[in-house]
């Protein structure tokens, strides 16, 4: 990834998640955020961070927004776009928002100025009532802190479900392959490794649907269903190729 960072012009964007990324699951660590930043920095790119899962990854809002946090701390200039459409369950209302942190104030007036250019063709008034839902959970210290309760519980939830699932897998699989990246995988998925023939298998003998690249939503996942899932999985590894 730094790699791919140095050798890009000068000036280019960089497409980051801010946590819980999809499709790994795998996010950088804080050391390895700062590595990321400091490369940025040299190279004059401009990060554009995808929210999309805040609060899935840790539980805490502010944990997982510690990523772009960091960069804005640094005065770089910023673009997150962020999404409410997993942690507040508002996916028929698709409630975003495009934060742009600009270097001066006469910067952010030309940000905003082509910002209205690109919405006004493509939607220019969007309904309100979504975005009155959020403003009225975020504007709530009573609602604000039932919302952040509800979404640690939630993320604890997916982190019971991946334990369970590599419990199950490590206990029946004896081939010794090392399944501890399901543990170390964080967020709303896990990318199993499993190839097209193999996910296929998962779908057509086992009726596991998911993508044709190995993930899977543990969001979806039971705690009841992580045996099944286990052993679909340890079939679809080893006996297709």
């Amino acid at each position: 990834m730094l790699e791919d960072i140095k050798s890009a012009p000068e000036g280019s964007f960089v497409l980051l998640h801010g946590c819980a990324h999809n499709p790994t699951g795998i996010d950088p660590t804080p050391e390895q955020w700062v590595k990321i930043a400091d490369l940025i920095q040299q190279k004059n790119h401009i990060p554009f961070f995808d929210v999309a899962y805040q609060g899935f990854a840790s539980g805490s809002l502010d944990e997982d927004a510690a990523s772009v946090r960091l960069f804005v701390s640094r005065g770089m200039e910023v673009l997150v776009a962020q999404s409410y459409s997993k942690n507040l369950g508002l996916y028929a209302e698709r409630i975003g928002a495009i934060n742009v942190i600009s270097s001066s104030p006469e910067s952010a007036a030309r940000v905003k100025s082509q910002l209205k250019r690109i919405a006004r063709p493509m939607y220019s008034n969007p309904p309100v009532h979504g975005a009155r839902i959020v403003a009225d959970i975020v504007g709530n210290p009573d609602l604000f802190n039932e919302w952040k309760a509800e979404m640690e519980m939630m993320a604890g939830r997916i982190k019971n479900v991946r334990q369970k699932l590599y419990d199950s897998i490590s206990s029946k699989d004896k081939s010794g392959k090392d399944w501890s990246f399901i543990l170390e995988q964080i967020g709303m998925f896990s990318f199993t490794g499993l190839n097209k023939n193999q996910s296929d298998n998962m779908t057509n003998k086992w009726h596991v649907y998911m993508t044709k690249d190995g993930r899977i939503s543990l969001a979806g996942l039971s705690l009841a269903k992580c045996e099944y899932l286990a052993d679909a999985i340890i079939d679809s590894y080893h006996n297709v190729s």
